[in-house]
């Protein structure tokens, strides 16, 4: 089979690689749709070469299984996402689907271990996520991180319908909030520096665009709220100047929830967290349970999810399709199969 290798510095090459063969409690997965991910692009920017195959955000059937599973359990030609994390499977946080934060460290599947830039992708049979019927491969992929990583946030700050919520940068995981916490039926505040991004969030439901490099968003969302600020905000872009907005953005007993990875912001911890009785947390990924639990609400809400795509490319075309996602002018991307 092939698969896509970062060689460091903005190169990548296509390899041969043996199809995969299971053992015991692993399936072996034929890859739909393999989503990118903004944080691919730090492994692909990196000095430093990888030796696995790329892509973290797996969807598609299942075509082979270890001996040890039983056909009901993992059919053939099961349509299926992949959690794309492992662990001990012993420690509190494993054990709550929380693989990610193991705590004798975590396999990521396209960083430690091999991913889904590839034809085929062999997993645990304990990663593997169901994928409803009426989702395409496509939104699966996006549910595998982006958008998942944008319902494990909402969830984590146990937002109310009829909310007033910030969402700073309305790229691919901001637009999923946007999208999500409309169906949710909360009242969105959408923040970014780029008009198409802006446009998008609109269509999505936004009620309020912001676009920051040309007005104050903080300002703005007091005028908005008498002064008072907004329940919840949710900033996903990781520039540590929209970390701040945010924080300073949000009410009297308000919570923010920071999800966009960056660099380190400094923050008046005395007027803009303690004086504000302010909820202040970070939010990484989503459990497995999360993730199906996203699926589901996609599902059911009938989300237009595959709309976040602009650009799909053949798994022969990855090295254009990370030239052109290295410019930040997409939304999202995906690999498909030729």
């Amino acid at each position: 089979m092939k698969g896509v290798v970062f060689k460091g510095n903005k190169k990548l090459e296509i390899k041969s690689f043996p199809d995969p063969t299971p053992s015991d409690d692993e399936v072996v997965v034929e890859i739909k749709a393999s989503g990118m991910c903004g944080s691919d692009l730090h492994t692909y920017r990196s000095e430093i070469p990888s030796i696995t195959i790329a892509g973290h955000e797996p969807c598609g059937v299942i075509v082979a299984r270890g001996n040890s599973i039983p056909n009901h359990i993992a059919p053939l030609g099961a349509r299926v996402m992949v959690h794309h994390y492992d662990g001990c499977r012993k420690c509190s946080n494993c054990l709550g689907g929380w693989t990610q934060l193991c705590d004798d460290g975590s396999t990521v599947f396209g960083r430690t271990d091999h991913g889904a830039h590839a034809h085929y992708m062999k997993v645990p049979l304990r990663t593997l996520v169901e994928l409803p019927d009426s989702l395409s491969f496509i939104e699966g992929a996006a549910i595998s991180c982006g958008t998942g990583t944008a319902y494990g946030a909402i969830k984590r700050i146990s937002m109310q319908a009829g909310s007033k919520v910030a969402v700073f940068g309305q790229g691919p995981v901001g637009l999923s909030v946007t999208m999500l916490g409309v169906a949710m039926g909360v009242e969105i505040i959408a923040i970014d520096i780029d008009a198409g991004r802006l446009k998008a969030a609109g269509k999505f439901g936004a009620t309020t665009l912001i676009n920051s490099s040309e007005e104050d968003p903080v300002l703005r969302i007091k005028e908005l709220t008498r002064g008072l600020g907004v329940d919840y905000a949710i900033e996903c872009s990781g520039n540590p100047i929209a970390s701040v907005a945010a924080v300073k953005s949000a009410k009297k007993w308000g919570t923010v929830c920071l999800v966009g990875i960056g660099k380190s912001a400094t923050f008046d911890i005395y007027n803009d967290i303690i004086h504000k009785q302010l909820t202040l947390m970070g939010s990484w990924t989503f459990s497995i349970s999360g993730q199906s639990d996203c699926a589901k609400f996609v599902a059911e809400k009938q989300l237009p999810i595959e709309e976040l795509f602009t650009n799909k490319f053949t798994l022969e075309e990855a090295e254009k399709a990370y030239n052109l996602f290295d410019t930040k002018a997409t939304g999202k991307m995906v690999l498909l199969p030729s």
